[in-house]
């Protein structure tokens, strides 16, 4: 794709293009050209100049367009010539349709073909023209290139700066994370003194979504108030970056002063023809007349308190209430806008800000914020109690959130497979087994597996292998990829085939050998590396069954992988093996182990000490007991009750065999 587009030199285009002579009827255009200006604020005006300009060659233009649809690009350019070497003079609205196709589509490698037919013919750009080559070009992913032309059209005379073009622009910088161009276009706008509009401060809130820079949502805030009064819509912008970067005090307190701005009636909201919402006023910077900043507050502290800053918003939103629940009915104080875009835009700032209660796990507040929706006359959506479910099970436990799930059956609202899987890792967490299988038998979609790993879990604490079978099945059956966590479940559920305290035999490690193998075999299908806890997992299953050498060779393993890593393989892993080693009765192997481990300057912990004093019980050598507690005491580990039966164990054979 870029070595294609390298055949229209971008810069020599625009330089061309720019020092062409205006043709006989350019000062038409240029009156033409102000009134397209002024119609760019709006996707209503664009259209009207894409669509509603009558051409000579509009024919000729559709059939470029339809042959771009079709995918028949060399028919596209031969009648792109044959428009561009007509006899008739060309003027640039008759190229209005083709560049208005590919900024939708978009193609930029045709709108740079199409440019530089426009510059053989000398024909200038309008501005129209250059806002739909510059969409097309960010649109496709062209950013420098799209940069270069905005630069150097910038800079001469006769191209005024737009407005709409730089936030084309800074959109496709926030939609491919490109800050380096944002950047560099914020430092153009700024020489170039074209200002900002709701438009651009929407993009550089994004910008800083992305970049997870709360203080940069807060300077853009207090910008907003210097030159705009707040809309509904630029409201819930806010309250949408508040909760992304987890700043609930700031999003709460917005989304009150939202609800009283819509009580009073302050509200300006319309759809364009796409559906999309935007406020309806016209576009005149008004600063706002209140104080509204966002100062910190402790909601955690007390949850029904509220900013001394934002008390009278409060009081105006529950006097307001209060009156219109009298008119009303008590019906709620927004049926009057029913059917209405206010309801729908009010209604997702409540999710978003009940979705940041979750992950705060406040359920007060999220309790709090439901009561007042419904006092508002607002039904939650689905997606709202997706989150409240979160917030309750979260810090009341499942038991609660079962019950908001009752209450929700009774509205008639269908869960989330989120809320399901919230559930049932809820479920799982208490050992609730029955109730969780019911619930991941409920969800019909899911891209990631954690509820299904807490069920794993759940099986692996209750020792119960066959009933995650089950639901392994239904992983493969939703094609739910599993995740490192997954398979250091398996290793632990499946690894070993015996019961617990049961030797192992021939054919039980034969079984064992063939689950580990079918296991990694998984891993390596799916890209997915061992883990500390599944390699652990998996020579406890092997030292389990008796399977010492198998034991070694994947010690070896697991020292080669986490140094290839450059990973400290970590003490537990040694423990493992120590601890079946001295199981098995392999004393000798066990020592030398430990004396590897030493001299790599692996630190044994205290686990580790008592496994190997529990190993001289085996050789009944009580001096080296005695010299690793000495060992252990230095480390700063004090012995323990297990420490002390082992020496016992050490010191008087008769004991030990009692023991035993």
């Amino acid at each position: 794709m870029h070595r294609t587009l390298a055949r229209f030199p971008l810069r020599s285009i625009a330089d061309s293009l720019l020092k062409s002579k205006p043709r006989q009827h350019g000062r038409r255009n240029v009156a033409e050209n102000m009134g397209y200006s002024r119609a760019l604020t709006t996707s209503k005006g664009l259209e009207f100049l894409v669509y509603g300009t009558e051409s000579t060659t509009r024919s000729m233009q559709m059939q470029i367009v339809d042959a771009l649809h079709l995918g028949d690009r060399s028919k596209a350019s031969n009648l792109l010539l044959d428009l561009g070497h007509g006899n008739h003079s060309l003027r640039p609205d008759d190229f209005v349709h083709i560049l208005n196709y590919c900024a939708r589509s978009p193609d930029p490698l045709f709108v740079m073909e199409t440019l530089r037919l426009m510059e053989e013919r000398e024909i200038g750009l309008n501005e129209i023209c250059y806002l739909l080559i510059v969409r097309a070009l960010c649109k496709g992913g062209y950013l420098e290139e799209a940069f270069n032309l905005i630069n150097f059209l910038g800079e001469r005379q006769g191209i005024y700066p737009i407005l709409s073009v730089y936030n084309s622009f800074l959109g496709a910088c926030a939609k491919m994370r490109n800050i380096f161009h944002a950047d560099q276009c914020l430092d153009l706008m700024e020489r170039q003194m074209v200002g900002k509009n709701e438009v651009t401060y929407s993009e550089l809130l994004k910008l800083a979504v992305w970049q997870k820079n709360l203080s940069a949502v807060h300077e853009i805030w207090k910008e907003y108030v210097k030159h705009y009064s707040f809309s509904i819509i630029s409201l819930r912008k806010f309250i949408w970056s508040f909760t992304r970067l987890g700043d609930l005090e700031s999003a709460y307190q917005t989304l009150q002063y939202m609800v009283a701005l819509v009580i009073r009636g302050s509200i300006f909201v319309n759809r364009t023809a796409e559906g999309k919402l935007y406020p309806y006023r016209i576009d005149i910077p008004i600063p706002s007349n209140g104080e509204l900043c966002s100062k910190k507050f402790d909601l955690k502290g007390n949850e029904h308190s509220i900013p001394s800053a934002y008390r009278n918003i409060e009081q105006c939103t529950t006097s307001s209430l209060e009156n219109r629940e009298a008119e009303s009915g008590r019906l709620g104080v927004l049926n009057r806008y029913e059917n209405m875009p206010v309801k729908k835009v009010l209604r997702w700032s409540f999710s978003d800000v009940i979705h940041a209660c979750a992950q705060a796990q406040n359920c007060g507040l999220a309790e709090q914020l439901i009561i007042q929706m419904k006092n508002l006359g607002l039904q939650p959506s689905s997606h709202t109690y997706d989150g409240f479910v979160r917030a309750v099970v979260s810090e009341r436990g499942y038991n609660d959130g079962m019950e908001v799930l009752k209450v929700m059956q009774q509205s008639n609202l269908k869960p989330y497979d989120s809320t399901l899987a919230t559930l049932s890792m809820g479920c799982s967490k208490v050992l609730e087994l029955d109730l969780a299988e019911s619930l991941l038998d409920q969800i019909s979609e899911c891209s990631y597996p954690h509820p299904y790993n807490a069920f794993l879990a759940a099986c692996d604490r209750m020792d119960q292998p066959e009933r995650a079978v089950k639901i392994l099945a239904k992983m493969k059956h939703l094609k739910i990829l599993p995740d490192i966590r997954t398979y250091e479940l398996l290793f632990s559920l499946f690894g070993n085939v015996n019961a617990p305290y049961e030797e192992g035999n021939m054919l039980s490690q034969v079984d064992t050998a063939k689950r580990i193998n079918a296991i990694e075999m998984d891993m390596a299908k799916n890209g997915v590396q061992h883990s500390h806890l599944s390699m652990k997992n998996l020579l406890k299953a092997l030292g389990a069954e008796g399977m010492i050498r198998e034991l070694i060779q994947y010690l070896q393993v697991a020292e080669n992988l986490f140094c290839r890593n450059n990973t400290y393989i970590g003490t537990p892993i040694y423990n493992t093996v120590l601890h079946s080693l001295v199981e098995a009765k392999e004393s000798q192997m066990a020592v030398e182990i430990f004396k590897n481990m030493k001299s790599c300057g692996i630190p044994p912990d205290a686990a580790t000490y008592n496994i190997m004093i529990d190993c001289c019980s085996i050789s009944r050598c009580f001096k080296s007991a005695c010299a690793l507690v000495s060992m252990m005491v230095r480390d700063g580990f004090y012995p323990q009750t297990l420490t002390y039966t082992a020496l016992i164990k050490c010191s008087h054979p008769y004991i030990s065999y009692l023991s035993i």
